[in-house]
């Protein structure tokens, strides 16, 4: 049975539809990335499956029991607030100090048990978030643009402790990413969503799809520049309701 099935699944928010008529599933253990330009739907879709986002029809069916584990794209926390990675992790756990330095040790961050979360890099941040999203051992990892803010190193670095923590636990991984060129090598299978699912499949085959190159070129670097013209454009101009929404 497939850990996460979404059917038939519209979202609107007023008279704004974002996602249209979507099926996708995740299967155990499979890497599955979603791509597409902003305000495509792809942080809805993510809000859909996790309940914190309402379709306005179809549905997001959960295999029973199923533990989600999820890394949000950004959070701010007060710089001047003394909290260290350990309480931090502890939080909204019931957790031992074991099991915060196991999952810190799976996200590659095993030496920051102690550190204040204000001295931490861009880098170290995440990899906290991510160990604190594997605390609870997961049945299938979510995250929305883990590496936004990373340079090129730090997001390959990311990424490949993705993979080995896939190789580790066995649990599955859904992820957003604008970084195509990793998405390619580091995925399963690949759903370019616009809208609505333009196309989905193994790298290789989303990569030559024409929905694809209309959307991205033929080839990564035309994908990455417009993300960083659409990202230097949202830094100018400020993040707007919908794009938060999205």
């Amino acid at each position: 049975m497939a850990l996460i099935t979404v059917e038939d699944l519209s979202v609107r928010y007023g008279a704004n539809t974002v996602l249209r008529h979507v099926d996708m599933s995740v299967e155990p253990g499979e890497i599955v990335t979603i791509v597409g330009p902003n305000g495509s739907g792809k942080t809805s879709l993510l809000r859909a499956i996790i309940g914190a986002t309402s379709p306005s029809a179809g549905r997001v069916l959960l295999k029973p029991g199923l533990k989600i584990g999820y890394v949000p794209q950004k959070l701010h926390i007060d710089p001047t607030l003394p909290i260290t990675v350990e309480r931090f992790m502890r939080l909204t756990n019931r957790v031992s100090r074991k099991s915060c330095a196991g999952a810190l040790e799976s996200a590659g961050a095993h030496d920051l048990l102690k550190r204040q979360m204000s001295q931490l890099s861009g880098g170290q941040f995440q990899r906290v978030l991510l160990a604190r999203a594997l605390i609870n051992r997961p049945d299938v990892l979510l995250l929305d643009e883990a590496t936004q803010g990373l340079d090129q190193r730090g997001s390959a670095g990311f990424y490949q402790q993705i993979e080995a923590v896939r190789h580790k636990t066995g649990c599955a991984i859904l992820m957003i990413s604008h970084e195509l060129h990793v998405v390619m090598s580091a995925s399963d299978r690949v759903i370019c969503l616009n809208g609505h699912v333009c196309c989905e499949g193994s790298p290789a085959v989303v990569a030559s799809a024409p929905e694809y190159r209309a959307l991205f070129g033929t080839g990564t670097g035309g994908a990455l520049a417009l993300y960083r013209h659409e990202h230097d454009h949202h830094h100018d101009h400020g993040d707007n309701s919908q794009e938060a929404a999205e």
